[in-house]
């Protein structure tokens, strides 16, 4: 339970106090004046809490303090220069607040201080000279503000430094050669997030006990030493958004010296200009190494057959390159990655099945490549993962049913690849889903009424498929603002329920088979945010839709609608006539030969009927399939009925009923071939 309120200002009754320790509570106000009256007072930690107001100058008065950490609270205004008189002190954090002002010079009269931490605040300006008398720190860390100036010079005199921190500020200038001589024993070296440029000093290979080196997000260039190999405490080389490398084939050579840094846990160096074949040597980095980060480069070649030797890696990332070829199975022996990032390469073939012994996978980014067959079904084995990236490759086959069996994938992009089938049924299992992207595919049937499930769903793109059938119902999807259901073959009207999806910004319906009014409120009220063309039979909606009235089209409708009966009615009839005509014919026929052998020759040439003339003749309707069968079964039917000694005879009522069930399988292998 943390304690809360306001820190009384009776605590400076408390004389003999040594030590107050209120860290992680709740307490707010202002640090009271009073603390100033413990003169006895060592060790002071107020941090993590929510404490406001200036940093109190009764501090100064604890002339006794060792340790003054006010850290993660939110004080203000300036550090107070009067703590510089606080001679004793050997640390001070005063990290994660919203102090400002320039740094104080007095504080370098700190001279018994070892650790230093004013990160994340928002001071500026200068490191004063001053810092430089500070012989004794250990630990500085002054990341996070807005300091500027050269690579601070009363930095480099701190030659008993271990542990140097100043990203994320605004200093300039170029590394000094010398480096290994300002800092001979510093084992953290974090400068990333600068204005510094030129070339990395191959003098950093000679501070033996350097264990982490940062120096991100800077204008770095030329090449990465090769002497890095000789850092065989080496764990962190973070060296990426920079312009190391200049696109040639020697731009990785350094990997290979990396192999005798058998601490490594933690290499970065994407986003450079960096090119080459990626060496097969990668495979044998450390066998600590977690996070390998090299994408964004012009890297070529392909991912190493033996890459699963890296069993401890937790993010690899090789994105936006030129690799080819295929992933290797071996990738999963990758048991303990939880980022997976190949996209934006040319890479190709299938996508292995060993992806599913990637238990631990949160993140699988494989789209704009050349990836071809089906998804693997193993995917449903990786329950931890959140997003699934598969668009824009050459995908075919269905939606493995086993993928909805991962109740915390939160985004799912397969668009864009050749997918058929439907999508399955069990979709509204995914109950954190998000986004659902399944655009311009082949898939087909009916869009499941399950995705209605997903109430954390905020984007639906169904576009540019087969789907038919009617808009499901997604009342209950409160947080959904894109739905694009366009290009599909949906009919049926549009639900009333969709004026009341509070949340939803675009809706795009256009070229579908839909009918009926469209509605006037909600999200129907902004014509920009709302596309309905394609749809012949729509009427209604907003003036800029420029839509025909309801009542013409009903009319219209109606006289399709008739139109529709009279051309089935004349079908029928025609089919009727034509069935009665071949019945007359073959009975005529019959009278001239034995029934035995008429039926033995005509059921033996079934299969062998031409019906080229009547192609000819019936130029409005696609030839092939769907007329061949109706004329051969109306055909059969009649052969049938000419029997002279029939097993089962059929009645009239029957011929008819089977005469309409050949019109309706017409009808509808007719749509098939059309579409």
């Amino acid at each position: 339970m943390k304690l809360t309120g306001v820190i009384s200002p009776s605590i400076g009754n408390l004389s003999f106090l040594t030590s107050l320790i209120l860290a992680d509570n709740s307490f707010h106000g202002s640090i009271p004046l009073e603390v100033g009256k413990l003169f006895r007072l060592q060790h002071l930690n107020l941090s993590n809490n929510v404490l406001g107001g200036g940093i109190s100058l009764g501090i100064p008065n604890c002339s006794a303090l060792l340790t003054n950490d006010l850290s993660s609270n939110n004080l203000e205004h300036d550090v107070p220069s009067e703590l510089g008189s606080l001679s004793s002190v050997v640390i001070l954090s005063l990290r994660g607040n919203n102090l400002t002002g320039r740094f104080p010079a007095s504080l370098g009269n700190l001279t018994s201080l070892r650790k230093l931490d004013i990160e994340y605040n928002r001071m500026e300006g200068m490191i004063p000279y001053s810092m430089s008398r500070l012989a004794r720190m250990k630990y500085l860390r002054i990341a996070g503000n807005s300091f500027s100036g050269i690579f601070p010079r009363p930095i480099c005199n701190l030659s008993s430094l271990l542990f140097l921190s100043i990203p994320d500020n605004r200093f300039y200038g170029k590394l000094r050669p010398d480096i290994d001589q300002l800092f001979p024993d510093i084992q953290v070296l974090f400068l990333g997030g600068n204005k510094f440029e030129g070339e990395i000093p191959s003098s950093l290979a000679n501070i033996t006990s350097l264990r982490k080196f940062d120096i991100e997000e800077c204008h770095m260039t030329g090449s990465i030493p090769l002497s890095f190999g000789r850092l065989h405490n080496l764990e962190v080389l973070a060296l990426a958004y920079n312009s190391l490398g200049s696109y040639s084939s020697r731009d990785l050579d350094f990997i290979g010296s990396l192999n005798n840094c058998t601490q490594l846990q933690f290499l970065g160096v994407g986003y450079n200009k960096l090119g080459g074949n990626l060496p097969p040597l990668i495979s044998n980095l450390s066998s600590l190494l977690t996070y390998l980060f090299l994408g964004g480069n012009a890297i070529s070649g392909s991912i190493p057959l033996d890459i699963g030797n890296l069993e401890s890696l937790q993010s690899f990332k090789v994105e936006q390159n030129l690799l080819t070829g295929e992933i290797p199975a071996s990738i999963g022996k990758l048991s303990r990655v939880e980022r997976l990032y190949l996209q934006f390469n040319m890479m190709s073939g299938d996508i292995p099945s060993s992806f599913g012994n990637l238990s631990m996978v949160t993140q699988i980014y494989l789209y704009n490549n050349d990836f071809k067959g089906s998804i693997p079904s193993s995917l449903g084995n990786c329950t931890y993962l959140l997003y699934l990236g598969l668009d824009f490759n050459m995908l075919c086959g269905s939606i493995p049913g086993e993928l909805m069996n991962v109740p915390s994938l939160v985004t799912l992009d397969i668009s864009h690849n050749n997918l058929t089938g439907q999508i399955p049924n069990e979709v509204g299992k995914l109950v954190s889903l998000v986004r659902l992207d399944v655009s311009l595919n082949q898939l087909s049937g009916h869009v499941p009424q399950t995705l209605g499930n997903c109430l954390c769903m905020e984007e639906i793109l169904l576009n540019g498929n087969f789907f038919e059938g009617t808009i499901i119902d997604i009342r209950a999807l409160r947080n959904l603002r894109l739905l694009d259901l366009s290009n599909n073959n949906l009919s049926g009207t549009i639900p009333e329920y969709l004026v009341n999806l509070s949340a939803i910004q675009f809706l795009n319906l256009s070229v579908n088979n839909l009918d009926g009014p469209v509605p006037t409120e909600g999200i129907f009220q902004k014509s920009r945010n709302v596309s309905v063309f394609g749809n012949k039979n729509l009427c209604g909606g907003v003036a800029e839709l420029k839509l025909k009235p309801c009542s013409e089209t009903k009319a219209r409708e109606h006289s399709s609608t008739r139109r529709k009966i009279a051309i089935g009615v004349g079908a029928a009839v025609t089919l009727f006539i034509l069935s009665v005509m071949v019945i007359i014919s073959l009975s005529w026929f019959k009278k001239r030969s034995s029934m035995k052998q008429r039926v033995s020759s005509n059921t033996r040439h079934m299969d062998n009927l031409s019906i080229a003339p009547l192609h000819e003749r019936v130029r409005g309707l696609r030839v092939g399939f769907p007329l061949e069968v109706c004329l051969k079964l109306v055909l059969e039917l009649g052969l049938r009925c000419c029997e002279q000694f029939p097993m089962n005879p059929l009645t009239v009522r029957e011929v008819v009923k089977q005469l309409y069930t050949i019109k309706g399988r017409f009808f509808k292998a007719r749509r098939i071939v059309r579409r």
